[in-house]
């Protein structure tokens, strides 16, 4: 009964602007804050109170500190240093992502080398011996491949990153955390399938004889420039497929569309001039192609296009950011 008069003054004096941590009654101490005043109070309660008595309390100040769980108060209230503190979750997240994936597989890791693979066959062959695709002095395999290891890290953490606060409801309606570490750690964790695939590239490289050159220091950049690129439309596609259960219909679609829209099976120097600065609005443009000349060496460096998505990226990445920030406060009560 004491418990229960309890709960029913934190009906009557508990909201959102008065927070309360509750403590049994007998000189524990109920913490609570009032949105009007400068200082936080205490208010213990004198002894244990008889059934159907009111609880007396005397204030007195608080010293302790405590924590207040609130909506973000301005539109660019992102709080970045929160996710840091969260580093800890993200790398389990990120961690149980990695062993879901490859947990009771047959093959294992070599999924990741053997979708790549097979596509480079099949391009190689429809692309490159039957049509002709010019390959800027490539051999077809290494023409496609350099171009398939950023597009299917793309595509795989896409997806992933769209379903993970559907997939994680139960952790998200339960548990407070930056909602933003869900769509992070999908993407972060493909980078273990880009790291095996990419070995398959250097098998091709020794294969056909061909060197690195100095470019493939810039490699990382373009790594970043896959992440950011997944991640930013990962945002969106998340936040919404969190009130839209259609929208995980829409992503295979979306993938197969995107790709013969990105330079993976044919060179950007085949796009019409008047056409290129349209084209690079494309935020995969300059990625594959960066990637392709980073790691040949070979056709020019992507110039003005990488530039262009550089451009995309930055915009689609921070509209995300805030989309997924002014979202995340209705996920838990839609999802």
């Amino acid at each position: 009964m004491i418990w229960s008069q309890l709960q029913q003054v934190s009906r009557t004096i508990g909201s959102s602007d008065l927070p309360l941590v509750w403590a049994r009654a007998g000189h524990e101490k109920i913490v609570m804050t009032e949105k009007f005043e400068n200082a936080s109070q205490v208010a213990t309660v004198n002894g244990a109170p008889s059934v159907g008595a009111p609880l007396t309390a005397s204030a007195v100040p608080l010293h302790e500190p405590f924590y207040r769980i609130a909506p973000p108060q301005g539109f660019l209230d992102l709080n970045l240093r929160e996710v840091w503190n969260y580093k800890g979750l993200l790398y389990f997240l990120v961690w149980r992502d990695i062993k879901i994936r490859y947990k009771q597989t047959a093959i294992g890791a070599a999924w990741a080398i053997i979708q790549p693979f097979m596509t480079m066959v099949i391009f190689s062959f429809f692309f490159g011996k039957l049509a002709r695709m010019p390959s800027e002095g490539l051999p077809y395999p290494i023409f496609y491949y350099s171009a398939l290891l950023p597009w299917t890290y793309f595509s795989g953490a896409l997806q992933n990153a769209t379903n993970t606060i559907v997939e994680n409801q139960r952790l998200v309606t339960k548990v407070f955390f930056p909602r933003v570490i869900l769509p992070l750690s999908a993407v972060l964790s493909g980078l273990l399938d880009l790291g095996i695939s990419f070995l398959m590239f250097i098998v091709l490289m020794l294969y056909y004889r061909i060197d690195f050159a100095w470019t493939v220091l810039l490699l990382p950049g373009f790594v970043l420039l896959a992440i950011s690129t997944a991640l930013g439309v990962g945002l969106w596609l998340s936040a919404m497929n969190a009130i839209y259960r259609d929208i995980r219909y829409v992503i295979p679609f979306l993938v197969q569309i995107w790709m013969f829209a990105s330079p993976v099976a044919y060179p950007s120097s085949l796009v019409p001039e008047r056409w290129r600065w349209l084209f690079g609005l494309n935020p995969m443009t300059g990625v594959i192609e960066g990637f392709r000349w980073a790691l040949t060496g070979h056709g020019k460096p992507p110039g003005g296009l990488l530039f262009v998505s550089i451009g995309i990226v930055a915009v689609i990445f921070c509209a995300g950011l805030v989309y997924f920030q002014r979202m995340e406060t209705t996920i838990a009560d839609v999802v």
